[in-house]
């Protein structure tokens, strides 16, 4: 079992890592931050134009027809320049939900479009605070018409398009969901952007009332193609993390070498080398766990499930244990707003629950590894 990426790959990284550097330095991040434009339109359109949108999408609907591997490539260089344009929610959500349950007339109506660029896509699925579940999911689709409110929905205030997960049913169990697709553009769409700890990802809370929906996928099958869909986006989710996390490595090492205190480099203190020493290990495991997790998505593995949720803890906790400690090692500095520390910090918090929390996947590692068990 080779976890290597080929060379083809390596290449694709290098590539993307110049583009990334260039078109998206930290200013440019900060920009977003303070600045009131939802995202950065000219890095979208280069990326668009790289062929990213639609890099794992069919050559026949104008995509590159690449795999999953180097979708992983590209997501890992995204998480390393904190990139504030909604390629997750489109490419790892949208597109992926429409491959993964699109009729033809679906997929051949918005995956062109995805892949030029052209649409912005969104998942909404919570409607509260609480952890979106079966039971508690209360839009309905009545006759095509979709009436509810879906909150936080990640940039639902710029997408173009959504997949809402509904029911259409009196049970209020799994069996009672659908997906529905709703264009965010029709009548019936109410849209307020809402703050959140990542001002550089937008949010928006949506309403819905009678807003034409279509179902996507066979109706009662919505819960297990949201579980399906979040196996595949928390591989993706988890290299995004592990890009980050390994630039708040590098940032913290590069910083204790280069500040003396005490006539020292701070980095030759016990205490700091502690601390670099458990971000590395952090990293190094949640990469080997996403290394595991793109294998089982790129060949469609049976340990798909147990493999993404293991990708998906281990990259929520190096990403956040990285910036949390590269604010420590840069000392009083660290949390002041002059330095990058905080852009990190954010964005950690953001992906740490774009997904669901860390308690949620390590409920379903636990349930996933049992039922693996009692079966063999």
């Amino acid at each position: 079992m080779d976890f290597d990426f080929s060379d083809d790959q390596n290449t694709l990284r290098e590539s993307a890592r110049r583009f990334l550097t260039d078109r998206c330095p930290r200013d440019a991040v900060r920009r977003i931050l303070e600045g009131v434009a939802p995202f950065d339109r000219e890095l979208w359109r280069g990326v668009a134009d790289m062929g990213w949108t639609g890099i794992t999408i069919p050559e026949e609907h104008g995509g590159l027809g690449l795999g999953h591997l180097d979708l992983c490539v590209i997501a890992e260089e995204m998480g390393r320049v904190l990139a504030p344009v909604p390629f997750a929610s489109t490419v790892y959500l949208f597109a992926e939900a429409l491959m993964l349950a699109g009729s033809a007339a679906q997929r051949a109506k918005f995956l062109p479009r995805i892949a030029a660029g052209d649409l912005i896509g969104c998942l909404g699925l919570a409607e509260g605070a609480q952890a979106p579940s079966p039971r508690n999911i209360e839009a309905r689709v009545e006759g095509g018409a979709l009436t509810g409110t879906k909150t936080a929905v990640t940039d639902g205030d710029i997408a173009d398009a959504a997949i809402v997960v509904a029911r259409s049913g009196a049970e209020r169990g799994p069996r009672g969901l659908g997906l529905y697709l709703v264009d965010l553009t029709g009548p019936g769409v109410t849209r307020t952007t809402i703050k959140t700890i990542d001002p550089t990802r937008s949010h928006a809370q949506i309403s819905f009332d009678g807003a034409p929906a279509e179902l996507l996928g066979a109706a009662g099958d919505g819960w297990a193609l949201v579980e399906k869909l979040f196996d595949r986006a928390a591989v993706l989710f988890a290299f995004e993390q592990v890009g980050g996390a390994q630039v708040c490595l590098e940032m913290a090492k590069d910083y204790a070498l280069s500040r003396y205190a005490f006539g020292r480099q701070i980095g030759s203190f016990q205490a700091i080398k502690h601390k670099l020493a458990d971000m590395y290990v952090a990293v190094e495991l949640a990469r080997s766990n996403a290394y595991y997790g793109a294998w089982a998505l790129s060949t469609d593995a049976a340990e798909l499930p147990v493999a993404a949720a293991g990708a998906r803890i281990a990259a929520t906790d190096a990403q956040w244990l990285a910036s949390k400690e590269n604010i420590q090692v840069h000392g009083g500095m660290g949390y002041t707003w002059e330095t990058d520390c905080h852009l990190h910090y954010r964005r950690a918090k953001h992906l740490g629950l774009a997904l669901g929390s860390n308690r949620r996947w390590k409920d379903a590692l636990i349930s996933r590894l049992e039922a693996a068990n009692a079966a063999a």
